[in-house]
Protein backbone atom coordinates (compact mmCIF):
# COMPACT_ATOMS: atom_id res chain seq x y z
CA UNK A 1 0.00 0.00 0.00
CA UNK A 2 1.23 3.66 -0.80
CA UNK A 3 2.80 5.60 1.98
CA UNK A 4 1.64 9.22 1.75
CA UNK A 5 4.00 11.70 0.79
CA UNK A 6 3.37 13.59 4.04
CA UNK A 7 1.14 14.25 7.59
CA UNK A 8 0.12 17.00 8.93
CA UNK A 9 2.07 18.78 11.55
CA UNK A 10 1.51 21.09 14.72
CA UNK A 11 -0.89 24.31 13.62
CA UNK A 12 -2.57 22.09 11.04
CA UNK A 13 -5.36 21.22 13.34
CA UNK A 14 -8.56 21.03 10.34
CA UNK A 15 -8.55 21.34 6.72
CA UNK A 16 -10.67 24.81 7.13
CA UNK A 17 -7.60 26.50 8.68
CA UNK A 18 -4.89 25.42 6.71
CA UNK A 19 -6.44 25.89 3.45
CA UNK A 20 -7.30 29.20 4.42
CA UNK A 21 -3.31 30.11 5.30
CA UNK A 22 -2.46 28.67 1.97
CA UNK A 23 -5.09 30.96 0.45
CA UNK A 24 -4.04 33.79 2.04
CA UNK A 25 -0.69 33.64 1.36
CA UNK A 26 -1.25 33.30 -2.37
CA UNK A 27 -3.52 36.47 -2.00
CA UNK A 28 -1.19 38.62 -0.51
CA UNK A 29 1.40 37.62 -3.30
CA UNK A 30 -1.34 38.66 -6.35
CA UNK A 31 -0.86 42.40 -4.08
CA UNK A 32 -3.61 45.07 -3.22
CA UNK A 33 -5.73 47.22 -5.25
CA UNK A 34 -6.78 50.46 -3.66
CA UNK A 35 -10.73 51.62 -4.17
CA UNK A 36 -9.49 54.46 -6.62
CA UNK A 37 -7.76 51.74 -8.73
CA UNK A 38 -10.71 49.77 -8.44
CA UNK A 39 -13.35 52.21 -10.35
CA UNK A 40 -10.48 53.17 -12.39
CA UNK A 41 -10.64 49.49 -13.56
CA UNK A 42 -14.49 49.36 -13.56
CA UNK A 43 -14.67 52.08 -15.43
CA UNK A 44 -12.45 50.30 -18.14
CA UNK A 45 -14.48 47.75 -18.03
CA UNK A 46 -18.00 49.25 -18.29
CA UNK A 47 -16.15 50.35 -21.96
CA UNK A 48 -15.21 46.59 -23.27
CA UNK A 49 -18.95 45.34 -21.29
CA UNK A 50 -22.24 46.15 -21.33
CA UNK A 51 -22.33 48.75 -18.03
CA UNK A 52 -25.32 46.93 -16.47
CA UNK A 53 -22.58 43.22 -16.05
CA UNK A 54 -19.86 44.80 -14.32
CA UNK A 55 -20.72 44.87 -10.99
CA UNK A 56 -19.71 47.05 -8.03
CA UNK A 57 -22.09 47.65 -5.53
CA UNK A 58 -21.50 45.49 -2.26
CA UNK A 59 -24.67 44.21 -2.05
CA UNK A 60 -24.85 43.47 -5.45
CA UNK A 61 -22.00 41.52 -5.52
CA UNK A 62 -23.24 39.52 -2.42
CA UNK A 63 -24.73 36.67 -4.18
CA UNK A 64 -20.88 35.90 -5.75
CA UNK A 65 -19.24 35.74 -2.69
CA UNK A 66 -19.15 31.84 -2.78
CA UNK A 67 -19.97 29.01 -3.91
CA UNK A 68 -21.58 25.68 -3.30
CA UNK A 69 -19.45 25.44 -0.13
CA UNK A 70 -20.51 28.44 2.09
CA UNK A 71 -17.90 28.04 4.87
CA UNK A 72 -15.50 29.98 3.03
CA UNK A 73 -16.81 33.54 1.52
CA UNK A 74 -14.76 36.56 -0.26
CA UNK A 75 -16.95 39.32 -1.32
CA UNK A 76 -15.18 39.93 -4.77
CA UNK A 77 -13.60 43.37 -6.21
CA UNK A 78 -15.69 43.59 -8.94
CA UNK A 79 -17.57 41.42 -10.90
CA UNK A 80 -17.55 41.19 -14.65
CA UNK A 81 -20.33 38.97 -16.92
CA UNK A 82 -18.91 38.93 -20.54
CA UNK A 83 -21.36 37.88 -23.46
CA UNK A 84 -18.88 36.72 -26.26
CA UNK A 85 -15.60 35.47 -26.39
CA UNK A 86 -14.22 38.22 -27.90
CA UNK A 87 -15.43 40.09 -24.67
CA UNK A 88 -13.70 37.65 -22.75
CA UNK A 89 -10.55 38.29 -24.62
CA UNK A 90 -10.70 42.01 -24.03
CA UNK A 91 -11.05 41.69 -20.29
CA UNK A 92 -8.39 39.29 -20.19
CA UNK A 93 -6.13 41.46 -21.62
CA UNK A 94 -7.19 44.47 -19.45
CA UNK A 95 -6.40 42.62 -16.40
CA UNK A 96 -3.25 41.17 -17.79
CA UNK A 97 -2.22 44.52 -18.33
CA UNK A 98 -3.00 45.98 -15.01
CA UNK A 99 -1.97 42.93 -13.16
CA UNK A 100 -5.48 42.52 -12.07
CA UNK A 101 -6.43 38.65 -10.75
CA UNK A 102 -9.33 36.50 -12.66
CA UNK A 103 -11.64 34.29 -10.66
CA UNK A 104 -13.88 32.53 -13.42
CA UNK A 105 -16.96 31.23 -12.24
CA UNK A 106 -20.27 28.83 -14.03
CA UNK A 107 -23.26 28.15 -12.12
CA UNK A 108 -21.77 28.11 -8.29
CA UNK A 109 -22.50 25.11 -8.03
CA UNK A 110 -18.84 24.21 -6.64
CA UNK A 111 -18.64 22.00 -3.34
CA UNK A 112 -14.80 23.27 -3.19
CA UNK A 113 -14.48 26.83 -2.94
CA UNK A 114 -12.93 26.40 -6.35
CA UNK A 115 -14.64 29.76 -7.49
CA UNK A 116 -13.97 31.76 -4.13
CA UNK A 117 -13.20 35.11 -5.42
CA UNK A 118 -10.18 37.27 -5.27
CA UNK A 119 -11.04 40.49 -2.87
CA UNK A 120 -9.12 42.64 -5.54
CA UNK A 121 -9.59 40.96 -8.14
CA UNK A 122 -12.73 40.47 -11.11
CA UNK A 123 -15.16 37.42 -10.99
CA UNK A 124 -15.39 36.26 -14.53
CA UNK A 125 -18.93 34.98 -14.46
CA UNK A 126 -19.80 32.84 -18.00
CA UNK A 127 -23.28 32.71 -17.66
CA UNK A 128 -24.33 34.83 -20.52
CA UNK A 129 -22.54 32.48 -22.62
CA UNK A 130 -25.13 30.05 -22.66
CA UNK A 131 -25.68 29.23 -26.08
CA UNK A 132 -25.96 25.86 -27.90
CA UNK A 133 -24.05 26.99 -30.98
CA UNK A 134 -24.21 24.21 -33.03
CA UNK A 135 -25.48 19.99 -32.96
CA UNK A 136 -24.41 17.64 -35.69
CA UNK A 137 -26.58 14.18 -35.43
CA UNK A 138 -24.33 12.70 -37.72
CA UNK A 139 -20.98 13.51 -36.18
CA UNK A 140 -21.96 13.22 -32.68
CA UNK A 141 -21.45 16.23 -31.42
CA UNK A 142 -22.37 19.83 -30.07
CA UNK A 143 -20.47 22.79 -30.08
CA UNK A 144 -21.98 24.85 -26.84
CA UNK A 145 -20.66 27.86 -24.89
CA UNK A 146 -19.75 27.28 -21.27
CA UNK A 147 -22.76 28.90 -19.36
CA UNK A 148 -25.42 26.29 -21.04
CA UNK A 149 -26.41 24.19 -18.20
CA UNK A 150 -25.57 19.90 -18.45
CA UNK A 151 -29.12 19.13 -18.56
CA UNK A 152 -29.80 20.90 -21.30
CA UNK A 153 -27.26 19.68 -23.34
CA UNK A 154 -29.30 15.94 -23.11
CA UNK A 155 -32.40 18.27 -23.87
CA UNK A 156 -31.49 19.45 -26.93
CA UNK A 157 -30.15 16.52 -28.22
CA UNK A 158 -33.43 14.31 -27.27
CA UNK A 159 -35.43 15.08 -30.77
CA UNK A 160 -32.58 13.15 -32.60
CA UNK A 161 -32.16 10.01 -30.09
CA UNK A 162 -28.80 11.14 -28.80
CA UNK A 163 -27.87 12.21 -25.02
CA UNK A 164 -24.73 13.54 -23.55
CA UNK A 165 -23.82 10.86 -21.08
CA UNK A 166 -22.05 12.95 -18.11
CA UNK A 167 -24.32 13.99 -15.19
CA UNK A 168 -23.70 15.31 -12.20
CA UNK A 169 -26.21 15.49 -9.71
CA UNK A 170 -26.16 18.92 -10.08
CA UNK A 171 -27.06 18.73 -13.56
CA UNK A 172 -30.37 20.50 -13.53
CA UNK A 173 -28.19 23.63 -12.59
CA UNK A 174 -24.31 23.14 -13.31
CA UNK A 175 -22.85 24.31 -16.64
CA UNK A 176 -20.62 22.57 -18.77
CA UNK A 177 -18.17 25.21 -18.03
CA UNK A 178 -17.63 24.22 -14.59
CA UNK A 179 -18.28 20.46 -15.52
CA UNK A 180 -15.16 20.98 -17.54
CA UNK A 181 -12.81 23.04 -15.11
CA UNK A 182 -13.40 20.30 -12.02
CA UNK A 183 -13.68 17.15 -14.60
CA UNK A 184 -16.85 16.29 -13.52
CA UNK A 185 -18.48 12.63 -13.71
CA UNK A 186 -21.97 11.72 -12.24
CA UNK A 187 -24.13 8.24 -12.06
CA UNK A 188 -23.03 6.82 -15.63
CA UNK A 189 -19.38 7.82 -15.61
CA UNK A 190 -18.50 4.25 -14.81
CA UNK A 191 -19.36 3.32 -18.08
CA UNK A 192 -19.38 6.54 -20.34
CA UNK A 193 -16.53 7.86 -18.74
CA UNK A 194 -16.02 11.74 -16.73
CA UNK A 195 -15.84 15.07 -19.19
CA UNK A 196 -12.39 14.58 -20.34
CA UNK A 197 -13.61 11.57 -22.03
CA UNK A 198 -16.64 13.31 -23.81
CA UNK A 199 -14.93 16.45 -24.76
CA UNK A 200 -13.23 16.94 -28.11
CA UNK A 201 -12.18 20.26 -28.34
CA UNK A 202 -12.24 23.42 -26.33
CA UNK A 203 -11.88 26.98 -27.05
CA UNK A 204 -9.86 28.55 -24.41
CA UNK A 205 -8.93 32.25 -23.62
CA UNK A 206 -5.32 32.42 -22.53
CA UNK A 207 -4.28 35.22 -19.34
CA UNK A 208 -3.31 37.80 -22.19
CA UNK A 209 -6.09 37.87 -23.67
CA UNK A 210 -4.66 35.33 -26.64
CA UNK A 211 -6.86 32.16 -28.41
CA UNK A 212 -6.21 28.91 -28.21
CA UNK A 213 -7.90 25.62 -29.65
CA UNK A 214 -7.37 22.78 -28.29
CA UNK A 215 -8.51 19.09 -29.11
CA UNK A 216 -10.39 18.13 -32.23
CA UNK A 217 -13.47 16.96 -33.39
CA UNK A 218 -11.93 13.91 -34.58
CA UNK A 219 -10.95 10.72 -32.28
CA UNK A 220 -6.96 11.66 -31.85
CA UNK A 221 -4.99 14.72 -31.73
CA UNK A 222 -1.64 15.43 -32.18
CA UNK A 223 1.24 16.20 -29.15
CA UNK A 224 0.54 16.45 -25.88
CA UNK A 225 -2.68 15.72 -24.87
CA UNK A 226 -3.76 19.67 -23.43
CA UNK A 227 -7.25 18.37 -23.50
CA UNK A 228 -6.57 16.54 -20.28
CA UNK A 229 -4.36 19.27 -18.67
CA UNK A 230 -6.94 21.74 -19.40
CA UNK A 231 -10.16 19.21 -18.20
CA UNK A 232 -9.96 19.34 -14.54
CA UNK A 233 -7.68 22.43 -14.07
CA UNK A 234 -10.53 24.64 -12.22
CA UNK A 235 -9.46 27.63 -14.28
CA UNK A 236 -6.12 27.71 -13.25
CA UNK A 237 -4.91 27.84 -16.69
CA UNK A 238 -7.08 29.86 -19.17
CA UNK A 239 -10.79 30.72 -19.34
CA UNK A 240 -12.84 28.34 -21.45
CA UNK A 241 -15.71 29.58 -24.02
CA UNK A 242 -16.24 27.17 -25.97
CA UNK A 243 -16.46 23.47 -25.56
CA UNK A 244 -17.34 20.53 -28.51
CA UNK A 245 -18.93 17.63 -26.44
CA UNK A 246 -19.29 13.73 -27.80
CA UNK A 247 -22.82 12.97 -28.26
CA UNK A 248 -24.35 9.21 -27.65
CA UNK A 249 -27.07 7.47 -29.32
CA UNK A 250 -29.93 6.56 -26.47
CA UNK A 251 -29.69 2.88 -25.70
CA UNK A 252 -32.79 1.15 -26.76
CA UNK A 253 -33.29 -0.51 -23.17
CA UNK A 254 -32.78 0.43 -19.37
CA UNK A 255 -33.52 -0.72 -16.59
CA UNK A 256 -32.27 -0.99 -12.80
CA UNK A 257 -31.74 -3.75 -9.79
CA UNK A 258 -32.54 -2.50 -6.75
CA UNK A 259 -30.62 -4.03 -4.09
CA UNK A 260 -30.56 -3.92 -0.17
CA UNK A 261 -28.07 -5.26 2.40
CA UNK A 262 -27.94 -5.69 6.37
CA UNK A 263 -24.41 -4.39 6.26
CA UNK A 264 -22.24 -1.58 4.40
CA UNK A 265 -19.37 -4.71 3.64
CA UNK A 266 -21.74 -6.79 2.16
CA UNK A 267 -22.82 -4.04 -0.59
CA UNK A 268 -19.06 -3.39 -0.71
CA UNK A 269 -18.02 -6.65 -1.68
CA UNK A 270 -20.79 -6.87 -4.14
CA UNK A 271 -19.80 -4.02 -5.98
CA UNK A 272 -16.39 -5.51 -6.60
CA UNK A 273 -17.89 -9.05 -7.42
CA UNK A 274 -20.29 -7.52 -9.94
CA UNK A 275 -17.38 -5.64 -11.99
CA UNK A 276 -14.98 -8.44 -11.27
CA UNK A 277 -17.50 -10.43 -13.63
CA UNK A 278 -17.26 -8.43 -16.39
CA UNK A 279 -20.41 -6.68 -15.67
CA UNK A 280 -19.94 -2.72 -16.86
CA UNK A 281 -23.48 -1.15 -15.23
CA UNK A 282 -24.13 2.25 -16.85
CA UNK A 283 -24.64 3.43 -13.69
CA UNK A 284 -23.85 1.55 -9.74
CA UNK A 285 -24.52 3.68 -6.91
CA UNK A 286 -24.57 3.16 -3.22
CA UNK A 287 -26.39 4.56 0.00
CA UNK A 288 -26.16 3.69 3.68
CA UNK A 289 -29.21 3.99 5.96
CA UNK A 290 -28.79 7.30 6.57
CA UNK A 291 -29.12 8.48 2.89
CA UNK A 292 -31.57 6.17 2.54
CA UNK A 293 -34.04 6.83 5.27
CA UNK A 294 -34.03 10.71 4.14
CA UNK A 295 -34.12 9.99 0.55
CA UNK A 296 -37.50 7.55 1.04
CA UNK A 297 -39.05 10.21 3.37
CA UNK A 298 -38.74 13.07 0.35
CA UNK A 299 -39.38 11.38 -2.42
CA UNK A 300 -41.33 8.06 -1.47
CA UNK A 301 -39.35 5.68 -4.29
CA UNK A 302 -39.87 2.58 -2.43
CA UNK A 303 -36.44 2.15 -0.56
CA UNK A 304 -36.35 -0.64 2.46
CA UNK A 305 -35.07 1.56 4.84
CA UNK A 306 -34.71 -1.23 7.52
CA UNK A 307 -31.59 -2.06 5.15
CA UNK A 308 -27.63 -0.88 6.61
CA UNK A 309 -27.37 0.08 2.31
CA UNK A 310 -29.01 0.01 -0.78
CA UNK A 311 -27.24 -0.51 -4.56
CA UNK A 312 -28.94 1.03 -7.47
CA UNK A 313 -27.75 -1.01 -10.57
CA UNK A 314 -28.91 0.16 -14.15
CA UNK A 315 -28.03 -2.01 -17.38
CA UNK A 316 -28.60 -0.22 -20.50
CA UNK A 317 -28.90 -1.96 -24.14
CA UNK A 318 -30.64 -4.09 -26.16
CA UNK A 319 -33.17 -5.96 -24.62
CA UNK A 320 -31.27 -8.88 -24.51
CA UNK A 321 -28.39 -7.50 -23.13
CA UNK A 322 -30.18 -5.72 -20.15
CA UNK A 323 -31.98 -9.17 -19.19
CA UNK A 324 -28.63 -11.42 -19.44
CA UNK A 325 -27.41 -8.59 -17.62
CA UNK A 326 -30.36 -8.27 -14.79
CA UNK A 327 -29.88 -12.45 -14.58
CA UNK A 328 -26.03 -12.03 -13.75
CA UNK A 329 -26.32 -8.73 -11.41
CA UNK A 330 -28.82 -10.30 -9.35
CA UNK A 331 -26.77 -13.30 -8.86
CA UNK A 332 -24.15 -11.82 -7.77
CA UNK A 333 -26.04 -9.84 -5.03
CA UNK A 334 -27.91 -13.27 -3.73
CA UNK A 335 -24.43 -14.92 -3.13
CA UNK A 336 -23.03 -11.71 -1.34
CA UNK A 337 -26.84 -12.18 1.36
CA UNK A 338 -28.44 -9.37 -0.23
CA UNK A 339 -31.68 -9.01 1.83
CA UNK A 340 -34.10 -8.19 -1.01
CA UNK A 341 -34.03 -7.71 -4.95
CA UNK A 342 -36.12 -5.46 -7.18
CA UNK A 343 -35.88 -4.67 -11.02
CA UNK A 344 -37.84 -1.95 -12.56
CA UNK A 345 -40.58 -3.43 -14.50
CA UNK A 346 -41.41 0.36 -16.40
CA UNK A 347 -39.61 3.55 -17.01
CA UNK A 348 -41.86 5.17 -14.33
CA UNK A 349 -40.37 3.31 -12.04
CA UNK A 350 -36.99 3.61 -13.34
CA UNK A 351 -37.11 7.11 -12.65
CA UNK A 352 -38.47 6.80 -9.32
CA UNK A 353 -35.48 4.53 -8.42
CA UNK A 354 -33.15 7.31 -9.28
CA UNK A 355 -34.99 9.96 -8.21
CA UNK A 356 -34.26 8.95 -4.58
CA UNK A 357 -30.89 8.79 -5.18
CA UNK A 358 -30.56 12.49 -7.37
CA UNK A 359 -32.11 13.78 -4.69
CA UNK A 360 -29.81 12.30 -1.63
CA UNK A 361 -28.07 15.22 -0.92
CA UNK A 362 -31.37 17.96 -0.61
CA UNK A 363 -32.51 15.11 1.59
CA UNK A 364 -30.13 14.74 4.31
CA UNK A 365 -30.33 18.82 4.10
CA UNK A 366 -33.41 17.86 6.02
CA UNK A 367 -32.76 15.63 8.86
CA UNK A 368 -29.03 17.75 9.51
CA UNK A 369 -29.25 21.50 10.32
CA UNK A 370 -25.93 21.24 8.09
CA UNK A 371 -23.68 18.81 5.96
CA UNK A 372 -20.08 18.60 4.92
CA UNK A 373 -19.74 16.53 1.57
CA UNK A 374 -16.57 15.48 0.71
CA UNK A 375 -15.09 13.87 -1.78
CA UNK A 376 -12.63 11.45 -2.52
CA UNK A 377 -11.98 8.17 -4.63
CA UNK A 378 -10.55 4.61 -3.99
CA UNK A 379 -10.26 1.50 -5.61
CA UNK A 380 -13.47 -0.69 -5.75
CA UNK A 381 -11.67 -3.53 -3.59
CA UNK A 382 -10.99 -1.06 -1.02
CA UNK A 383 -15.02 0.06 -0.33
CA UNK A 384 -15.48 -2.30 2.67
CA UNK A 385 -12.53 -1.40 4.45
CA UNK A 386 -12.72 2.32 3.74
CA UNK A 387 -16.94 2.24 4.75
CA UNK A 388 -15.24 0.41 7.78
CA UNK A 389 -12.88 3.14 8.78
CA UNK A 390 -15.42 5.98 7.72
CA UNK A 391 -17.87 4.43 10.27
CA UNK A 392 -15.13 4.13 12.86
CA UNK A 393 -14.11 8.02 12.89
CA UNK A 394 -17.90 8.27 12.74
CA UNK A 395 -17.85 7.24 16.47
CA UNK A 396 -14.89 8.90 17.30
CA UNK A 397 -15.45 11.89 16.18
CA UNK A 398 -19.48 12.42 17.04
CA UNK A 399 -20.72 13.12 13.85
CA UNK A 400 -23.06 10.71 11.67
CA UNK A 401 -22.25 10.34 7.93
CA UNK A 402 -24.46 9.70 5.43
CA UNK A 403 -22.71 8.03 2.77
CA UNK A 404 -23.82 8.08 -0.67
CA UNK A 405 -21.61 7.63 -3.87
CA UNK A 406 -21.00 6.14 -7.33
CA UNK A 407 -20.01 2.73 -6.16
CA UNK A 408 -18.88 1.56 -9.76
CA UNK A 409 -15.79 3.93 -9.75
CA UNK A 410 -15.18 4.12 -5.96
CA UNK A 411 -15.77 7.95 -5.92
CA UNK A 412 -17.01 8.45 -2.12
CA UNK A 413 -19.14 11.66 -1.27
CA UNK A 414 -19.10 10.60 3.06
CA UNK A 415 -22.18 13.46 4.26
CA UNK A 416 -20.48 14.23 7.34
CA UNK A 417 -23.67 15.75 9.87
CA UNK A 418 -22.99 18.66 12.32
CA UNK A 419 -24.46 21.69 13.61
CA UNK A 420 -22.60 24.96 12.86
CA UNK A 421 -24.39 26.91 16.08
CA UNK A 422 -22.87 23.88 18.25
CA UNK A 423 -19.17 25.63 19.05
CA UNK A 424 -16.14 23.17 17.84
CA UNK A 425 -18.67 21.48 15.72
CA UNK A 426 -17.76 22.87 12.52
CA UNK A 427 -13.98 22.43 13.24
CA UNK A 428 -14.90 18.61 14.15
CA UNK A 429 -16.79 18.19 10.92
CA UNK A 430 -13.92 19.31 8.77
CA UNK A 431 -11.20 17.60 10.89
CA UNK A 432 -13.23 14.12 10.30
CA UNK A 433 -13.52 15.15 6.83
CA UNK A 434 -9.46 15.69 6.59
CA UNK A 435 -9.10 12.39 7.67
CA UNK A 436 -11.40 11.02 5.58
CA UNK A 437 -9.26 12.04 2.55
CA UNK A 438 -6.28 10.53 4.19
CA UNK A 439 -7.83 7.47 4.36
CA UNK A 440 -8.38 7.39 0.46
CA UNK A 441 -4.46 8.83 0.30
CA UNK A 442 -3.88 5.53 2.08
CA UNK A 443 -5.93 3.24 0.59
CA UNK A 444 -4.15 4.06 -2.99
CA UNK A 445 -6.97 6.62 -4.17
CA UNK A 446 -7.47 10.55 -4.07
CA UNK A 447 -8.47 13.18 -2.74
CA UNK A 448 -10.99 14.41 -5.41
CA UNK A 449 -13.06 12.51 -7.85
CA UNK A 450 -14.86 15.43 -9.11
CA UNK A 451 -15.73 18.11 -6.88
CA UNK A 452 -11.66 19.54 -7.42
CA UNK A 453 -9.38 21.03 -4.84
CA UNK A 454 -10.08 24.50 -4.66
CA UNK A 455 -9.43 26.19 -1.13
CA UNK A 456 -11.19 23.40 0.73
CA UNK A 457 -8.38 20.77 -0.22
CA UNK A 458 -4.92 21.95 -0.31
CA UNK A 459 -3.86 20.78 2.33
CA UNK A 460 -4.86 17.42 1.11
CA UNK A 461 -2.91 18.22 -1.51
CA UNK A 462 0.32 18.25 0.51
CA UNK A 463 -0.87 14.48 1.64
CA UNK A 464 -1.30 13.64 -1.83
CA UNK A 465 1.76 14.61 -3.40
CA UNK A 466 5.58 14.52 -2.93
CA UNK A 467 7.84 17.84 -3.36
CA UNK A 468 8.56 16.95 -6.47
CA UNK A 469 5.23 16.03 -8.17
CA UNK A 470 4.00 19.83 -6.75
CA UNK A 471 6.96 21.38 -8.24
CA UNK A 472 5.79 19.73 -11.33
CA UNK A 473 2.43 20.86 -10.98
CA UNK A 474 3.87 24.64 -9.99
CA UNK A 475 5.72 24.79 -13.74
CA UNK A 476 2.69 24.26 -15.59
CA UNK A 477 0.61 26.79 -13.91
CA UNK A 478 4.02 29.13 -13.79
CA UNK A 479 4.14 28.28 -17.67
CA UNK A 480 0.82 29.25 -18.36
CA UNK A 481 0.67 32.36 -16.08
CA UNK A 482 3.63 33.35 -14.71
CA UNK A 483 2.07 36.27 -12.38
CA UNK A 484 -0.21 34.17 -11.10
CA UNK A 485 -3.52 35.93 -12.24
CA UNK A 486 -5.97 33.34 -12.76
CA UNK A 487 -7.67 31.66 -9.56
CA UNK A 488 -4.75 32.51 -7.34
CA UNK A 489 -4.66 30.63 -4.04
CA UNK A 490 -6.45 27.23 -5.87
CA UNK A 491 -5.67 23.88 -6.73
CA UNK A 492 -1.73 23.77 -6.16
CA UNK A 493 -0.24 24.87 -3.00
CA UNK A 494 3.02 26.99 -3.52
CA UNK A 495 6.55 25.18 -3.01
CA UNK A 496 7.15 27.50 0.31
CA UNK A 497 3.86 26.34 2.47
CA UNK A 498 4.58 22.70 1.31
CA UNK A 499 8.21 23.09 2.85
CA UNK A 500 6.53 24.94 5.83
CA UNK A 501 4.20 22.14 6.14
CA UNK A 502 6.67 19.41 6.16
CA UNK A 503 9.20 21.19 8.52
CA UNK A 504 5.72 21.53 11.07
Amino acid sequence: MKTPSCRAGSGWQNSRGGAESIFVEHVNQAGKTSTANTASLAALLRELVDEHYVISAAESKRPFECDGLPVYKQMPGLVVMPASTDEVRQVMRLCHQRKVPVVVRGAGTGLSGGALPHPDGVLLSLTRLAKILEIDPGAGLARVQPGVTNLAISEACAPHGLFYAPDPSSQIACTIGGNVAENAGGVHCLKYGLTVHNVLQLTVVTVDGGIVTVGCEGMASAGPDLMALMTGSEGMLGVVTEVTVRLLPEPSHLQVVLASFDELAHAGDAVTAVIAEGIVPAGFEMMDSHATRAAEDYVGAGYDTDAAALLLCELDGTEEEVRDGIEQVTAVFRRHSARSIRVSQNEAERLLFWKGRKSAFPAVGRISPDYYCMDGTIPRRMLSRVLTDIARLSRDYGLRVANVFHAGDGNMHPLILFDQSKPGELQRAEAFGAEILRICVAACGCITGEHGVGVEKLEQMLDQFSDSELAQLNAIKDALDPDGLLNPGKGVPTLKRCQEYRSA
